[in-house]
């Protein structure tokens, strides 16, 4: 199949400008997932509060599981990107199978895993007596559908990595399509409440599956083989993948602590709280989500010219991605401001718990312009396979907010909480800019280094051999 981009030689504008996009626009649509499942749960008649609040508590359950894909698909997709780079097609394949297998190992263990603690774990993470029926019901029916969701989102990584953005777009527009349609099917028309929500996102996940895994076996430039497994390379895609995983568990510890600390302090406004923290989460994804689309899947271009030594290239891409970043966080604070009210209202008839809603989501936002330029330094670290630099600037941000949650409700109101994320997303960024600009250029010149004398080995040989 033709390449939709050549990550070597297209013009770096044009070329960040093709792969963004469609990578935001399938994040955004990803999002849709929980997003419709809430609205719908939300809106349930009698029990929608509740049964959105237990949906609330699963959440961060769910997206812990959804780590995983992210352990192997971003572990993975640098190495395979860093090995295009220097033409080596080869290990790219072996990079790629190894990846297969290890989410088809994972999917079976987390699954078993989750089945068997489900209820301490709801229990932990915040679920109330009441609220504790409506989240064992959705988490227990999504979580058979775990391998679905680590496929879909794991080798979704590996079809942008190779450049083929439009379809890894089209893969995550087919699922959330279909979650769409069947929500209001299977809560309303079959009357399975939050358990039906659960139902209709498993369905769409498969499809997605099915999609990428159909693509990767038959179609893409590097296909999924069987064999040629190594623990080397599994170690190696654990390591590099530690930033992205670690991130997305810490945040889902810090809503976790979040959840339970609202419990704590908001006394018999606890379960209201937590329904405004599960709005105010559903904003949030429709921000980090696209906004991790654009930093994270114009990695393939960082990871593939820093293999080829191109270093440029490398240079000129992250200006454009931290560019793209910043004027979609932009936009996203104009529309916290402007379509708060609407997008609460999608969740909740209730207008106290509108306003509430609205507070928490212009205060969660305050700050979220400059952490365009913390997701393009973090993510474009991983993509050049250096996590030793990215995992510290990411659990700077992490340690900041969560010593934030526990400091600020002993001493004000409960809801005061929600500014834990403006402190974090300021201080990060203060911290990660002088740490981009002292350590790029000292990355970029070793790796030239590197080539400069791997190729000096080769010529070596070849004049040895004749």
């Amino acid at each position: 199949m033709k390449l939709e981009n050549d990550l070597g030689r297209d013009k770096i504008s044009r070329l960040v400008f093709k792969i963004a996009i469609p990578s935001m626009l399938a994040q955004f649509v990803s999002v849709l997932y929980s997003i419709v499942d809430r609205m719908f749960v939300g809106n349930i008649p009698s029990v929608g509060d509740v049964s959105l609040a237990g949906v609330g508590v699963c959440g961060p359950i769910v997206t812990m599981i959804g780590a995983f894909a992210f352990l192997v698909g971003i572990g993975g997709t640098p190495l395979m990107g860093i090995a295009l780079g220097e033409g080596n097609k080869e290990k790219a394949s072996h990079i790629l199978a190894n990846c297969f297998v290890m989410l088809c190992g994972i999917s079976v263990i987390v699954t078993a895993a989750a089945l068997v603690l489900r209820e301490p774990m709801l229990r932990l993470f915040g679920a109330s007596e009441v609220t504790y029926p409506y989240a064992e019901a959705y988490f227990s029916v999504y979580v058979l559908g775990t391998i679905f969701a680590l496929l879909s989102q794991g080798m979704y990584q590996f079809v942008i990595a190779q450049g083929y953005a439009k379809v890894g777009m089209c893969s995550v527009i087919l699922g959330a399509v279909l979650n769409i349609i069947l929500d209001p099917v299977f809560i309303y028309v079959f009357h399975l409440g939050v358990r039906g929500a659960a139902v209709a996102t498993v369905i769409s996940q498969a499809a997605s599956a099915t999609f990428v895994l159909l693509f990767l076996l038959k179609k893409s430039d590097i296909t999924i083989s069987f064999g040629g497994y190594s623990l080397k390379i599994m170690r190696r895609v654990l390591f590099l993948g530690c930033t992205p995983f670690l991130i997305i568990a810490l945040d889902n510890v810090m809503l976790i602590a979040l959840n339970a600390l609202l419990q704590k302090y908001g006394g018999a406004d606890g379960d209201t709280l937590i329904t405004v923290n599960t709005i105010v989460q559903s904003f949030m994804l429709v921000l980090t989500m696209p906004l991790g689309g654009i930093s994270g899947g114009t990695q393939c271009i960082l990871s593939y010219n820093y293999g080829a030594g191109f270093s440029d290239r490398v240079l000129k891409a992250q200006k454009y991605i931290a560019g793209m970043c910043v004027g979609y966080t932009t936009l996203l604070f104009i529309m916290a401001r402007i379509a708060g009210p609407g997008f609460a209202a999608l969740f909740t008839g209730n207008p106290d718990l509108n306003a509430q809603a609205c507070r928490a989501i212009r205060i969660c936002t305050l700050m979220i312009i400059p952490l365009g330029v913390q997701y393009a330094i973090v993510d474009g670290f991983t993509g050049m396979g250096q996590v030793q630099v990215s995992l510290p600037l990411s659990l700077f941000r992490k340690g900041v907010y969560f010593l934030a949650i526990f400091i600020i409700p002993i001493f004000m109101d409960a809801d005061m909480i929600f500014y834990a994320e403006p402190i974090s997303d300021i201080t990060s960024v203060l911290f990660s800019i002088p740490m981009y600009f002292c350590m790029i250029r000292k990355i970029l010149r070793k790796r030239e280094a590197s080539i400069a004398s791997s190729n000096n080995r080769s010529v070596t040989q070849n004049d040895q051999d004749k």
